[in-house]
């Protein structure tokens, strides 16, 4: 494959609201040991691409500066070292950045193959949700069949994920917090137990009126939710942290986390290692991706934008009025 010099990108010009973004001329990246380079097709837009906007979530020491934390599209080149890819391969990867131009270089480890039956636009909205969700979920959160779960946010990318990954791998119940009837409709479609609006009910007390409380919480509000969650949970319960949408203190009775035998956990994913990462794709490569091929999971796209119109797709992203993925595409 003939590769160009330069490429187009997005980049952030400055900390601000959605128009801070602005197209730009980058040089083509040049895959390093263990990298493959991607012809990017897709990129999928996330939480943490405003909050980087907004000069709260910087990349970190040596990614890229542009926005974007997964692609799809097609391998274009090989870094040294980079065994199991072949030049033209669809993939799908995780990066720690660059995803919001038409090349970018990511680590081979953190890159899959495209599932089979799916398209670019669908393969670009798994890598971001499906990691976070299994290793919080599954991994922190120790999740197993039979458990019930509660699911903030659950029209959210992670959080239709997260109802779909749960329901396949056996969860008895399934809780989700949502803002309108619309997307309450939506989750329980998707396999979501009961659907809460949280303009209208307490979670905990909704569930509390259920008579059993929930084993694991996938939380991204913090704050106030806390010590909501604390009084839904089971002895033995865990709390897993994404995100601090609500704030990141709370006050709490840590009687009840002794007494219950609660846990409470977070992580967050881009500053992990490569080798962790691997270690996540590697359980998404063996346990989940046969499920999306097999057509029991599929990522939920809502909209689409092309690659000059970032800002409005982060206009989108901050109004809260989507129910799944916002992708990019470059097509």
């Amino acid at each position: 494959m003939t590769l160009p010099a330069t490429m187009q990108a997005v980049e952030i010009s400055g900390p601000g609201g959605p128009e801070v973004l602005k197209p730009a001329e980058r040089a083509v990246p040049e895959p390093g040991a263990g990298e493959v380079l991607i012809k990017v097709a897709a990129a999928g837009v996330n939480r943490p691409d405003v909050a980087q906007r907004k000069g709260l979530y910087p990349a970190p020491p040596g990614a890229s500066d542009l926005p974007g934390l997964e692609v799809a599209g097609e391998v274009a080149a090989l870094g040294p070292d980079c065994a199991g890819f072949e030049v033209g391969d669809a993939v799908c990867a995780l990066v720690a950045g660059g995803g919001y131009a038409e090349y970018v270089a990511a680590p081979a480890p953190q890159t899959l193959p495209v599932p089979d039956g799916l398209d670019m636009i669908q393969a670009a909205g798994l890598p971001e949700t499906f990691f976070t969700v299994w290793t919080n979920v599954f991994e922190r959160g120790r999740f197993s069949a039979g458990e019930r779960v509660l699911i903030h946010g659950g029209s959210s990318g992670i959080g239709t994920t997260a109802i779909q990954l749960c329901k396949a791998f056996g969860a008895e119940a399934i809780f989700t917090t949502v803002g309108t009837a619309e997307k309450a409709a939506f989750c329980e479609s998707l396999g979501a137990t009961k659907a809460i609006n949280y303009r209208e009910d307490a979670f905990e007390e909704v569930i509390e009126a259920d008579g059993k409380g929930v084993d694991v919480i996938l939380d991204m509000v913090g704050g106030e939710y806390l010590p909501r969650n604390i009084a839904a949970l089971n002895p033995d319960g865990r709390i897993v942290q994404i995100a601090l949408m609500g704030g990141a203190k709370s006050e709490i009775n840590l009687a009840k986390v002794m007494m219950n035998r609660l846990t409470i956990t977070g992580s967050t994913l881009r500053p992990r290692s490569v080798a962790q990462k691997a270690e996540i794709a590697e359980a998404l490569r063996e346990k989940v991706w046969p499920r999306i091929a097999a057509r029991e999971l599929a990522p939920i796209v809502h909209a689409t934008f092309p690659l000059a119109q970032a800002a409005e797709a982060h206009g989108l992203m901050e109004s809260s009025t989507h129910i799944g993925k916002i992708i990019l595409d470059m097509s």
